[in-house]
Parts: C-alpha cells; sequence; structure tokens
C-alpha cells in the first residue's frame, strides 16, 4: 500500500526539516514545493492527503492557500499553516486564506500527529 502524501512547503530551515522528518517518521510520503506560486497547480497534479505551509514565507503563501481554496478540484485538500509562535498577524492571515489550521512553530513540530488527525477529520 502507497503511503499517503503530504505537500510541505516552507523557506525556513527550522521548523521546515524538523517537519519533514516527522512526516516520514508518522509513515508519510513527503514532497516539497519551494515556490508559493507552485502550489496551486501542485497540489491538484498530486492531490495529496493534506498541504503543510509556511505561513512566514517571502512568497504569497496566502494567496497560494487562497486559490487552493478556491480551486473546485483542490478546495478539500486540509491545509496546516504555521509561523513563528510570537506571529498571531501570519497566524490570522492563514486563517483569512482559508487554512484549516494555523499554528505556532512549537505546535507543529511536538504536536504533528495530534495536528494531522485534527486536519484530516471528515465534516
Amino acid at each position: 500500500m502507497l503511503p499517503p502524501l503530504a505537500i510541505v512547503f516552507y523557506e525556513r530551515i527550522m521548523p521546515g526539516s524538523q517537519l519533514i522528518n516527522r512526516l516520514q517518521d508518522l509513515h508519510y510520503r513527503v514532497l516539497t514545493v519551494y515556490h508559493a506560486a507552485e502550489l496551486p497547480e501542485t497540489v491538484q497534479r498530486e492531490m495529496p492527503l493534506l498541504l503543510i505551509a509556511d505561513l512566514q514565507a517571502k512568497s504569497g503563501i496566502a494567496e497560494a492557500i487562497k486559490r487552493i481554496r478556491q480551486t473546485p478540484a483542490s478546495s478539500h485538500v486540509p491545509v496546516i499553516a504555521f509561523a513563528p509562535d510570537n506571529s498571531p498577524q501570519l497566524l490570522k492571515a492563514g486563517q483569512t486564506a482559508g487554512a484549516s489550521l494555523t499554528v505556532g512553530d512549537a505546535a507543529i513540530t511536538s504536536h504533528l500527529a495530534q495536528l494531522l488527525d485534527q486536519a484530516l477529520l471528515v465534516e
């Protein structure tokens, strides 16, 4: 059986690399995307189980999340967005863009399994 796919977008080495290692420990295949503009098309093409995105990226990640949410072929993909713990404005921007969950850096690495369960709940 093929493990589920998670697409991860990040620019900061930490917590990005930690996140990839944790996902692999949880038996996910991981596809890393390095340019926010490529995310909507990549999500549509690869149809991952979920997307995890770093909101502190210098590129237009909020716009990419918004496009994913507005496209019928990808609107169902859960999005977990994370930002530094001291950046409530970035977390708010992620919520506004349509992220399923927004969390701080500490939570994304230490509580990843629980966040995945929460994001993947069928509504």
